[in-house]
């Protein structure tokens, strides 16, 4: 109302002149008429003179504005308010003028009303200011911070107060709870006047509960039931068991995501002309939940005809890249399988001094067969330099431990999986929450400028908590790390663990490019003491530091070194505690050098999927220190995925296999604490050290009979084998369970002792031992890994199918807050 008020004023102004000017206008087009404004004469009437009559004389030219009063302003400067309007002293009273300059004015959302008025020839501007936001009131939020929903809204303190403003903040308050699946909540401005014409704007906030995936639907699939295609698409049909998780919750970026994973599934599992017709989320009337809509045409399924390889690239002939082709004839199609197998026939070939070699897969479709025939094109891409990388974003980070872990410097060649791997390489480094790798031309055709814009994120870590593990019983620890210390890129940290039965401090320093080059080095100081009284007559403690030293000969091949001094010292023995353990009673140092080589081709080191790894390693103990012994060591593992049979991601068989040995050199003291010890982790369902050479306790002083006390020896030569399928669990997999079921199997012979009592000349200390074998001991068992909100937690339940007469069985093993 006082916007239309205040035009009316300001026509009402002007419209004695617009009156004037109209008059004058309408003598002028009379006097111009061919008969001079007179009536014109008619054809047989007498013509009449015309009486004379005082022409009528324009009036003068509209006065100039001579000035601009504004009033009613108190806060904002009147040059300002002058500064906003169209119109200026000097200008004409002109309407178009009067109301762009009412536009502005309004426009600025300073006034609350706005009236411009003419007095002689003066125009006045009453203005009436908005108020002044004194504070901001959030009030109802608990899954939003303040912090956060003041992050998003546009007012501030001290700022000017504006309805269309409050209106623009309420729906992106709205939008924060959208984005937490509360698409119910209400959001309520209120305002309070307060003096000086300043208010408090409180917003009052009704979360409401979660808008959670009521029903999730496709339409259109035959080849596929819709239980198996849910178990495909991220989004969940919210269930009492997903307290824990998100899935459930409607997110219309995560439908996106979702087509684009049926659209790969259905493409890896043959059927080449997939498409997704329609994708649609919509929420009830009562706005508690949303009803998720897949529409889909899957069309025919097709199988892999022929295959071959097209090459135009120079000293590489087709036939010398067939066998590079690790698909075969008959197999569905599987477009993921492709995409992988021509990627590694061009990272071969960029490794064998191709940098630019390209290989696109090309496919031939025969409908009325379902083949599909697949060729690999192997051609030579564009000629393309680094011209300069520039780093951005990194405001903690050295731009010198961001450039060495590209894969290309100035002047390098250049192709597009150098821009993916180091989006990749850089992302692993763990320091950024995004990373994008864009090129730009440089200043010539075959020159690109690499731009690598990071943001980052904090790299310290603080951890304190507790928990239970089989080893070390009720267990708390605390921890502080930072793995990018100072921007340099170390790795730094303290851990601390007291438990029942087992206290460890450790402090590690690790430069991952030690001296500017591909070398890894570090640092670890250690304190550790072990009450082995479940299952040992003895307890030890270590005090030592470890230096390590790495490097990498490619992408799959390293190798580490260190080197080890260990002050060791033996206590607590019982008084009739074995003879090879009393044995043990007191100090010892261990000076030891290690080196193991690694090949590994798995596609992660946590939780593989598929790939294998390679591990030989040695330790070499007698660099002065008491210990003189050599001990070799060899594992390997290799995953296969079962993609192309399960239909999804989920299942994984895993194969290991270990072997070592240790031997005496230079008189060594054969210290039981080095043997290798089997069970736990290496042979499930049976207790650590529960399988191999063992003797039992002297027979008491009091003379009892001899105790049932066994006391583990451990061994000289051991080796193990394990086959395992890792599978989700239904209704679980969204909470971070997976399921596995195992067999594992092992050995452990050869009596490494300081002296030996397994005779009777040596009476009174003849003491046997017990299954000093390498019979295969055999379990088999299930066991569930969760990552939990509060650390990982395993539990394995392990039944022995075939053991020794004296082997310590255990039947379920728990780990809490740590990893086994």
């Amino acid at each position: 109302m006082s916007s239309k008020r205040s035009a009316l004023l300001a026509s009402a102004c002007v419209m004695p002149l617009f009156w004037t000017a109209g008059a004058y206008a309408q003598e002028e087009a009379a006097q111009n008429t061919p008969f001079g404004g007179d009536m014109a004469p008619v054809d047989g009437a007498e013509q009449q003179q015309a009486p004379e009559v005082e022409a009528i004389k324009p009036p003068p030219l509209e006065d100039p504005i001579e000035a601009v009063d504004i009033k009613g302003n108190s806060r904002i400067e009147t040059s300002t308010i002058l500064s906003y309007m169209v119109v200026q002293p000097g200008d004409r009273f002109n309407q178009d003028l009067l109301d762009r300059s009412l536009k502005t004015l309004y426009a600025t959302g300073l006034f609350h009303d706005v009236t411009l008025k003419r007095v002689g020839n003066v125009l006045e501007v009453h203005v009436v200011e908005n108020p002044i936001v004194n504070r901001i009131v959030f009030e109802g939020n608990h899954s939003a911070k303040d912090e956060d929903l003041t992050k998003v809204i546009s007012l501030r303190p001290r700022a000017v107060y504006s309805p269309q403003g409050i209106a623009a903040d309420r729906t992106k308050i709205l939008g924060v709870y959208a984005e937490k699946a509360r698409y119910a909540a209400t959001v309520t401005p209120q305002i309070i006047r307060l003096a000086h014409n300043r208010v408090d704007v409180i917003f009052h906030i009704n979360e409401a509960q979660k808008t959670l995936i009521k029903k999730v639907t496709f339409v259109g699939n035959h080849a596929f039931s819709s239980a198996a295609l849910a178990g495909v698409v991220s989004s969940k049909e919210t269930a009492w068991y997903r307290f824990f998780a998100s899935s459930d919750q409607y997110n219309p970026e995560r439908i996106k995501y979702d087509a684009e994973l049926l659209h790969r599934f259905y493409l890896k599992n043959g059927f080449v002309d997939f498409q997704i017709k329609n994708a649609t989320g919509e929420l009830s009337a009562d706005r508690k939940s949303f009803y998720i809509t897949y529409t889909m045409e899957e069309g025919p399924r097709y199988r892999l005809n022929k295959m071959d390889v097209r090459s135009s690239l120079r000293h590489v002939s087709a036939e010398s890249m067939r066998k590079y082709i690790s698909l075969f004839h008959g197999q569905w199609y599987d477009g993921s399988a492709i995409q992988h197998n021509a990627t590694d026939m061009q990272e071969m070939l960029q490794g064998k001094g191709y940098p630019f070699a390209m290989v696109h897969p090309e496919i031939a479709r025969n409908p009325e067969k379902r083949t599909v025939n697949l060729l690999f094109d192997i051609s030579e891409g564009p000629r393309m330099y680094v011209e300069r990388i520039d780093i951005n974003g990194n405001t903690i980070t050295e731009d010198k431990v961001i450039r060495r872990q590209l894969p290309m410097a100035e002047g390098d060649p250049y192709t597009p999986l150098d821009r993916k791997y180091s989006k990749l390489i850089l992302e692993d480094l763990g320091f950024f929450k995004t990373v994008s790798i864009d090129q730009t031309p440089g200043s010539a055709p075959d020159k690109v400028n690499i731009s690598a814009d990071v943001v980052e994120k904090p790299t310290g870590e603080f951890s304190l908590g507790g928990g239970y593990s089989t080893d070390a019983g009720v267990l708390g620890n605390l921890g502080l790390k930072q793995h990018n210390l100072l921007g340099t890129g170390i790795d730094a940290g303290f851990t601390g663990t007291a438990a029942y039965y087992e206290d460890q401090a450790d402090i590690s320093l690790t430069d991952p490019y030690f001296l500017n080059r591909n070398l890894v080095a570090g640092i670890d100081l250690f304190g550790i003491q072990n009450r082995y009284m479940t299952y040992q007559s003895y307890s030890e403690a270590r005090i030592g530091m470890t230096l390590r030293m790495g490097y990498s000969y490619n992408n799959h091949l390293s190798q580490s070194w260190s080197y080890t001094l260990t002050d060791r010292d033996i206590g607590d023995t019982w008084s009739d505690s074995s003879y090879y353990v009393q044995d043990q009673n007191g100090w010892s140092l261990l000076s030891q050098l290690s080196t193991t080589l690694t090949y590994d081709t798995r596609d992660r080191r946590q939780q593989p999927h598929k790939g294998f790894v390679i591990r030989v390693g040695g330790d070499f103990a007698g660099i002065g220190g008491n210990e003189r012994y050599l001990r070799g060591k060899v594992d390997a593992a290799y995953y296969i995925p079962l993609d192309s049979i399960m239909g999804n991601h989920d299942w994984t068989v895993s194969f290991r296999a270990g072997a070592g040995d240790i031997m005496n050199w230079g008189g060594g003291r054969s210290d039981i604490i080095d043997n290798f010890y089997l069970g736990g982790n290496s042979l499930r369902g049976f207790m650590d050290g529960g399988v191999g050479p063992r003797s039992y306790a002297i027979p008491a002083r009091d003379g009892n009979p001899m105790h049932s006390q066994q006391d583990f020896l451990g061994g000289r030569f051991m080796y193990t084998a394990s086959a395992q399928v890792d599978f989700p669990i239904p209704f679980a997999s969204a909470m971070g369970i997976k399921g596995r079921y195992f067999v594992d199997m092992g050995g452990l012979d050869g009596l490494r002792v300081r002296r030996r009592y397994t005779s009777m000349k040596d009476w009174p200390k003849y003491t046997p031992v017990y299954d000093d074998t390498l019979t295969p001991v055999v379990s088999t068992g299930v066991g569930i890994a969760w990552k939990s909100p509060f650390g990982l937690v395993n539990i394995d339940l392990g039944v022995p199918l075939h053991k020794g007469t004296n082997d310590r069985t255990q039947l379920l093993r728990f780990g809490f807050g740590q990893q086994f």
